[in-house]
């Protein structure tokens, strides 16, 4: 099954071209996470991380100055927080 979610990324990575995908709001793609998950850690792990990505890259995060930290972060739909080192750059610009 690991080499399903693998295949079915690689294929996604063929058939749709870049500027045809959904831009992440994570630095790191959602399809290259869920693929180096799945590589490293196996199907299981695989899955959680995909459906961690697919119920937190949508609408409804928001990018903050942290008033406490000075830091920029993301709240996420799940109200996880995230560290701007995991931020898609284009996010970021537009809070600096």
């Amino acid at each position: 099954m690991k080499y399903f979610i693998l295949l079915t990324i690689r294929l996604y990575w063929i058939l749709i071209p870049q500027s045809k995908r959904r831009k992440c709001i994570f630095k790191k793609s959602c399809s290259n996470h869920v693929f180096e998950i799945t590589q490293k850690e196996g199907f299981i792990n695989g899955l959680k991380a995909f459906r961690f990505r697919y119920n937190n890259c949508r609408n409804g995060f928001q990018v903050f100055k942290n008033p406490v930290t000075n830091k920029i972060q993301i709240i996420l739909p799940s109200l996880v927080i995230v560290e701007k080192e995991e931020i898609a750059e284009r996010l970021i610009e537009n809070q600096v």
